[in-house]
């Protein structure tokens, strides 16, 4: 049986059906929603898209090679962090190989991944065979062709690195919406409270310095945020105190350092964190810390999962991760990212969106709720346009379960049983053939008819207008983010007609200043 999100407004109001593997069957066409003001039609219909139609694609032979081994993952990891970067690492290959499908390794490679071939698709078409678990394995693929020491998680495989075909994935996804289920009514009070107090501080900072760091305070805001709103607990009044963010992020950076450049001389880079896994005794006491404060406070979830047949530890262990990867890693890429591209799109966004918001607001006695934000579809369209333009996660991975056939837009590629398949999605994402100006952030793409677009955002690890079920590896979170991405928005317009930013960069994702913050004037 499926479960259900807590949060079921947020559901897009459409019937989905699957598409099957043969050529024949049609995909539904769904109805509009809510959402874009695009000036220029698509360049192909959804239609085209989603179905091969009547003629048949040909079949090619996917083009590219992995090189000798050892030699070729090496020289690709080094195209890939130094000497191109991700983006024109794939741009090149698709404009040498003249396909959006093609042969490649990934990194880490040598010593860390035993096997980095990877088949790459970088088109909306392709792209989603990624989400189809019938066709593809997840089994230990979150962080792609390696996967970090279990020492990082208690010794349990937790629900990110299982396959639904587990039974352990079912058990542990039910818990988590359980535990979104159990603390729903918390979530709005909570964040207006918090991030009411985190604007204050901006406010004073901005006041004493002339700029405000976003990362630092945003950071301490949301682990508190997560804390109070599904666990009833403030971290402030706990052992743990305010350490929470920086154990987090050390915690990660053991996970993830391998996918990353941090800023150091190349080849002390690679050396340190490319080559060999960082040794997980080094944030073991800094784990405990975490676990012991997640144990304290899961009280009534903890026995829900000793009613689901997951002993108590095994459960703090994967709550801890939800939280702290998922959820948490998530708002510290998707927050300073949406305050990004809303600031740098200027003040007739920032009135529109505080007209909208307030007026909203106003009409529902004052008061935010969800069904006042259903009333703002300028909002709800800016926050689905950042999750198309930024993706909190940009690599997909799946392995092949069988002989499949993927089609691109242009060609249909045959994978073999077994192969490993790749999606970098912000390419999906930004499909020209799916999106008007793809590269550009169209903040009202999702209004009106254009909510017919929104089964092409894929951020949550599969389409917007799907719904997350244990059967599926859909996030479990997907609409708890969305809530409360429109939440940020809401509490930043109710306050402010318009802000101005500065923009920087980090190991972990951007570096955002706020710089002016303009105080409701109506």
């Amino acid at each position: 049986m499926a479960s259900t999100s807590p949060f079921p407004s947020l559901q897009p109001k459409f019937q989905s059906t699957r598409r099957s593997s043969k050529p024949s069957v049609r995909r539904v066409i769904f109805p509009p929603i809510a959402s874009s003001l695009s000036e220029n039609p698509l360049q192909v219909p959804p239609e085209t898209i989603e179905s091969p139609g009547p003629k048949e694609l040909p079949i090619l032979k996917i083009p590219g090679n992995y090189g000798f081994p050892f030699i070729g993952p090496i020289k690709d990891r080094l195209d890939y962090f130094y000497n191109q970067g991700r983006e024109e690492f794939f741009k090149s290959r698709v404009q040498k190989y003249r396909s959006t499908v093609f042969r490649a390794n990934m990194p880490p490679g040598p010593f860390i991944a035993s096997d980095p071939r990877v088949v790459v698709l970088l088109d909306g078409k392709s792209f989603p065979v990624l989400f189809d678990v019938t066709k593809v394995t997840k089994k230990d693929l979150f962080t792609g062709t390696y996967m970090p020491s279990t020492e990082l998680t208690g010794g349990y495989r937790v629900l990110s690195y299982l396959d639904p075909s587990e039974i352990r994935h079912d058990k542990l996804k039910r818990l988590m919406f359980f535990l979104l289920e159990f603390r729903r009514d918390h979530v709005i009070p909570e964040f207006h409270s918090i991030y009411a107090e985190l604007f204050n501080g901006f406010e004073q900072e901005l006041a004493t310095k002339g700029k405000a760091a976003f990362e630092d305070a945003s950071d301490q805001a949301a682990f508190n945020f997560l804390s109070r709103a599904l666990y009833g607990m403030n971290p402030a009044d706990t052992k743990l105190g305010i350490d929470g963010p920086k154990l987090i992020l050390k915690w990660i950076l053991f996970q993830i350092s391998p996918l990353l450049t941090l800023g150091l001389p190349k080849y002390l880079e690679e050396l340190l964190i490319h080559t060999f896994p960082l040794p997980p005794f080094l944030v073991k006491s800094d784990y405990r810390r975490l676990y012991d404060f997640f144990y304290e406070s899961s009280g009534p979830v903890l026995d829900e999962a000793e009613r689901l047949g997951i002993s108590r530890d095994e459960a703090c262990h994967n709550l801890l991760f939800t939280k702290c990867f998922n959820t948490f890693g998530g708002m510290r890429f998707v927050f300073p990212n949406m305050i990004k591209l809303i600031g740098r799109t200027g003040s007739k966004l920032h009135t529109q969106l505080a007209q909208e918001i307030r007026s909203a607001i106003k009409s529902n006695g004052g008061r935010v709720t969800m069904a006042a934000m259903e009333k703002m579809p300028l909002m709800k369209s800016v926050v689905y346009e950042s999750l198309r333009m930024e993706p909190p996660v940009p690599l997909q991975y799946g392995r092949a379960k069988r002989d499949l056939i993927i089609e691109s837009h242009e060609a249909a590629f045959r994978v073999k049983e077994g192969e490993m398949i790749f999606g970098y999605q912000p390419f999906a994402t930004k499909d020209p053939k799916i999106f008007d100006r793809p590269e550009e952030f169209v903040p009202d793409r999702f209004v009106g008819e254009g909510e017919k677009l929104l089964k092409h955002v894929l951020w949550s690890n599969g389409p917007e207008t799907e719904t997350q079920t244990v059967g599926n590896k859909q996030c479990a979170g997907k609409d708890f983010v969305v809530l409360i991405s429109r939440l940020l928005v809401v509490e930043l317009f109710r306050r402010y007609d318009s802000f101005e930013i500065g923009i920087g960069t980090s190991a972990l994702g951007i570096s955002v200043n706020l710089t002016s913050l303009k105080k409701s004037s109506f």
